[in-house]
């Protein structure tokens, strides 16, 4: 084919999604899951596959986004790699009182997982190479021109593709995106790292808040069992200061901020960082909708951003299955307004109000005591983070 004739072609589609991060490969594989041909869903992204199976970031997954993998045959190829986690200790630095969540309250084998990002992108890239997806990579989207009978994107190598609906799931960090209808900066910066102790407690993850934000300790293997996936929220001078110290001067920084209950910190793996925010916006057009990080990007406590993105798939296969149309995203915005809120607001107030040094953090502490004692409502916080609102 020449260049001429290459640039003048028109590939068709049902469906063209935008970005084949977890979420944007899920929604293929739960679209071929329900019936839809694969050749029928373009699946488009900048990224060669490789460079996407090479990261090494970790990530929590929500039993309930165990089954949504599980029933589209990548869960699998997730679960060899990954670390149940049985429990989940929150505390609040410097004062009284903490809640563990147990998976025995809720007769599960786990409360969720923790994963290579690269090895959940490897397990779905499988499961839509196993579905015949139409997989247009490394290519970017320049435009996208919504018709009444359709939609037609640019791509970047000349070529147009025509859809009857496009799904924009590559959402990025927030430090790269431009601001959405709902958006607020935490001034807080992550820095990312995996850590090694000295006295592991199996198989248990912790979330403790500080002044400056969160603290998550994700157990995550290692060849001693002795690692953790950490994820220290704090103000921006200071994860620059932590990012330039020496491993022992920051893993005296990180025992300082966490305390004993893992005993001393032995090791850290090079650290990286990026900003924190909210950026969410709801809304879609007649012919498009965006799904997780391009709908809604939220702060990384309670790791609820990548398991409310495939929420996000698993409800938008469901309808676009039974038809491709505007009507289809309709009903997908009001299925999922109530879920998206809910998560949205929780993450929010919990990146906020404990992130603070006002008066009322000792009744922070007191409500975490008591929420230990009081089982329903831990049951069903629990329940929100592994299932989402229902």
């Amino acid at each position: 084919m020449t260049e001429q004739a290459r640039t003048e072609e028109t590939l068709r589609a049902d469906v063209a999604i935008c970005g084949a991060g977890p979420v944007g490969m899920a929604l293929a594989a739960m679209l071929a899951r329900r019936g839809i041909d694969g050749k029928r869903i373009a699946l488009i992204d900048g990224k060669a596959l490789g460079q996407a199976i090479s990261d090494p970031r970790s990530i929590a997954l929500a039993w309930g986004s165990r089954l949504l993998l599980e029933d589209v045959g990548a869960w699998p190829g997730v679960a060899a790699s990954s670390t149940p986690i049985h429990q989940i200790h929150v505390s609040r630095r410097g004062h009284l009182g903490r809640s563990m969540m147990d998976r025995e309250e809720h007769g599960l084998e786990a409360l969720g997982y923790v994963a290579r990002y690269g090895d959940v992108v490897d397990a779905l890239a499988r499961a839509c190479e196993r579905a015949g997806v139409q997989v247009l990579r490394p290519l970017r989207v320049n435009a996208i021109d919504e018709r009444a009978d359709g939609v037609l994107l640019q791509l970047d190598d000349g070529r147009t593709l025509h859809a009857q609906v496009a799904v924009q799931a590559e959402g990025g960090v927030f430090g790269e995106q431009a601001d959405k209808s709902s958006t607020r900066d935490y001034g807080q910066t992550a820095v990312i790292a995996r850590v090694s102790t000295s006295s592991p407690a199996a198989h248990r993850a912790f979330e403790r808040f500080t002044d400056e934000g969160p603290l998550a300790l994700l157990p995550q293997g290692g060849a001693d069992g002795h690692q953790y996936a950490l994820v220290w929220c704090v103000q921006p001078e200071r994860a620059r200061r932590l990012l330039d110290l020496g491993e022992e001067a920051f893993l005296s920084a990180l025992g300082e901020a966490f305390g004993e209950r893992l005993g001393r910190f032995t090791g850290v793996s090079p650290r990286i960082a990026f900003p924190l925010g909210l950026n969410a916006d709801p809304r879609a057009s007649a012919r498009t909708v965006a799904i997780g990080n391009a709908a809604q990007t939220l702060h990384p406590v309670a790791g609820q951003g990548l398991n409310l993105g495939l929420r996000d798939a698993a409800v938008l296969a469901r309808l676009l299955a039974r038809e491709m149309s505007p009507s289809a995203l309709d009903r997908f915005k009001n299925e999922r307004e109530g879920d998206r809120k809910m998560v949205i607001r929780a993450t929010d107030t919990m990146a906020r109000v404990f992130a603070d040094k006002g008066p009322l953090q000792p009744l922070f502490g007191l409500a975490l005591a008591a929420l230990d004692t009081v089982k329903p409502a831990r049951m069903l916080l629990a329940e929100l983070m592994m299932f989402g609102r229902r």
